[in-house]
């Protein structure tokens, strides 16, 4: 603990160079017009946008009918809405432009500030073939989301580097208070994966920045993780800055 305590108070001291960038105003304020039920029907619409399946509780063996040919996913997490448009919103223009999660799919950037209810109609289209699956407080869930919820991650996360432009040390205070008693001051307490392949926040903070930073703002599915996104844009991704000094391994 010692040891722990003391690669911490390192972490918290060092100083960070961060990318200059501009907060998106309009992001800022449209997500600020939404209160009330209207703005934790957002918060869910993060999480469903990342595993909605795991979420409800839904058991699905078959693969998506639209999932292409050509994409090499099979079976329930290819209905995954981030599994075709990504973490990064992007779909083929952004990280899955490649690899093993590419399907030649576009992201969901254009439908940023678009009107919510043309959104739903589009998760309940033949292509999507959600309107079985989802109730409507869902489907408006995650349409809320796709308007509101998203931002150009390229703005705040360098693509090269996967480095946030956040501030390390604003980003430990926040962490240290909020996220050890699930994950331990160094992000260790979790293995997401096993001991012969230890993944933690710090492993997938570092490899896959967008999953970190999404889950930071919106929480993991079926779980006790709390969403952040109340804290501002600015401050979430000071978490993210401090997630990828913890250990890898």
């Amino acid at each position: 603990m010692r040891r722990v305590r003391k690669a911490v108070a390192g972490l918290m001291c060092s100083t960070v160079i961060a990318l200059t960038a501009v907060i998106s105003v309009t992001y800022a304020e449209d997500i600020k017009q939404l209160t009330g039920m209207r703005y934790a029907m957002l918060a869910r619409g993060g999480v469903l946008y990342d595993n909605w399946l795991d979420e409800k509780g839904v058991k699905i063996d078959k693969t998506h009918p639209s999932y292409p040919a050509e994409g090499k996913q099979k079976g329930s997490v290819t209905w995954r809405c981030k599994e075709c448009h990504g973490w990064d919103y992007k779909g083929k223009a952004g990280a899955y432009s490649e690899g093993s999660h590419y399907t030649g799919i576009k992201g969901i950037r254009d439908y940023a500030n678009q009107d919510t209810t043309a959104i739903v109609n589009i998760l309940k289209n033949e292509t999507h073939a959600f309107d079985t699956m989802l109730s409507e407080t869902d489907l408006d869930s995650l349409a809320l989301f796709v308007a509101f919820g998203q931002v150009d991650v390229d703005l705040y996360i360098d693509r090269k580097t996967r480095k946030s432009i956040g501030d390390l040390s604003n980003g430990g205070r926040i962490y240290l208070s909020t996220c050890t008693k699930c994950h331990g001051y160094d992000g260790k307490d979790i293995n997401f994966k096993d001991s012969k392949n230890p993944e933690y926040v710090g492993t997938v903070a570092s490899k896959n920045p967008w999953e970190i930073f999404h889950k930071i703002r919106w929480g993991h599915p079926a779980s006790s993780m709390i969403s952040l996104v109340f804290l501002d844009l600015k401050e979430q991704l000071d978490v993210l800055a401090f997630c990828q000094a913890l250990p890898t391994e």
